[in-house]
């Protein structure tokens, strides 16, 4: 009974926070994917209230003590900057006095004796994958389409990765960084991805087997997102990025790969000379 005892609680402690979680998904979930269905100025909206929350995130992450409350005024005002001038279709215009913010946070950074090299991370961590989901879902055409194929690819690559990191085991990808991820579980990420994209490219009708190649290696930059955020936790000896979401943690620690396979996305369709077309279609 004794036993009992001491493992009922645990149990109970455990269906709550699952509980906590589903509750959580399921009243979250719908409001972010209709504001993402919607675009437009409800989406930039979207962003511009959980962009500087993210930023916050970062802050607290990379300095603990609160020492960085010029880089989170900073940067929150460069990321709503930015979107403004998404909002009246000028993005050059946007950037151009987001990154003036940016080096201006820099400059007093540095007249306090604080490294101006940490803005530039901040301004490159969240800023340009704020960018990066507000550019692509300008697209009139195929921005909503992308950023549901970006949401498969992360979808897919985290729910393959765990089970076949729990299923197969082996070497672990970065123990020092992420010590729970597994070679075995990259590789079911990657594959997941790639089948995404393969259907995808198929529902596009536009060449499927490129489509899936590169949806695979935004899978490896998604992975490489959740390491990047949990190497901050580590260093920072917390769980979780926030506790804005009940029992979920913070945003980053929802879109941490998310992150950084929009900013890969947004730079192919970029270099391609157009928005989320760019990234979509293949000859």
């Amino acid at each position: 009974m004794a036993a009992d005892a001491g493992v009922q609680p645990e149990k109970q402690a455990g269906n709550s926070s699952l509980r906590l979680r589903v509750i959580s998904a399921a009243v979250l979930s719908p409001i972010v994917l209709g504001l993402v269905w919607w675009g437009g100025l409800p989406f930039l909206a979207l962003l511009a209230i959980v962009g500087p929350i993210m930023v916050s995130e970062w802050a607290s992450l990379i300095a603990p003590d609160g020492e960085a409350r010029a880089e989170v005024w900073g940067l929150s005002l460069a990321i709503l900057i930015m979107l403004v001038g998404l909002a009246f279709e000028d993005l050059g215009a946007g950037t151009v006095l987001a990154l003036a913010i940016v080096v201006l946070t820099a400059a007093i950074a540095l007249w306090r004796n604080k490294s101006p090299v940490r803005v530039l991370w901040g301004a490159a961590y969240v800023g340009l994958a704020v960018l990066a989901f507000a550019w692509l879902r300008t697209d009139p055409v195929y921005g909503l389409i992308a950023l549901i194929w970006l949401l498969g690819i992360v979808w897919a690559t985290d729910i393959c990765a765990y089970f076949a990191g729990r299923s197969i085991g082996g070497p672990k990808l970065a123990p020092r960084l992420s010590p729970n991820k597994t070679w075995a579980g990259l590789i079911g990420g990657v594959v997941g991805a790639v089948l995404v994209g393969v259907l995808t490219g198929f529902w596009l009708e536009t060449n499927s087997v490129l489509l899936g190649l590169i949806s695979g290696g935004l899978a490896v930059l998604s992975q490489a997102g959740d390491v990047t955020e949990s190497s901050l936790k580590r260093r920072a000896g917390v769980k979780d990025s926030g506790a804005l979401i009940p029992g979920h943690g913070g945003i980053l620690d929802r879109v941490d790969g998310l992150m950084f396979a929009a900013v890969g996305a947004a730079l192919i369709a970029f270099v391609r000379g157009g928005g989320a077309e760019g990234i979509l279609l293949w000859p």
